[in-house]
């Protein structure tokens, strides 16, 4: 894969945050690999923003950060 994942939406279920990509994919993860994010409100959840060239999302008021890349990386998933 060449280039830099970007993002360019964020969308949440009951279940997964579902991040829409700069090149229109859409990738999902569980939202329980997230616990900041799994215990958020709807209203803190809708309150992120896009940093370091849109390849990471963060939530300044939950004090948390995501790399996009790191959602595809199933593997370093703890159980």
């Amino acid at each position: 894969m060449s280039g830099l994942i970007k993002g360019k939406e964020v969308h949440f279920d009951d279940t997964y945050l579902h991040v829409k990509l700069s090149d229109e994919r859409i990738i999902s993860t569980p939202l329980d690999w997230y616990k900041p994010l799994k215990n958020a409100t709807l209203s803190q959840l809708k309150n992120y923003t896009f940093i370091c060239l849109g390849s990471g999302i963060e939530w300044v008021e939950l004090d948390y950060q995501l790399s996009i890349e790191s959602m595809l990386h199933v593997e370093s998933r703890v159980a």
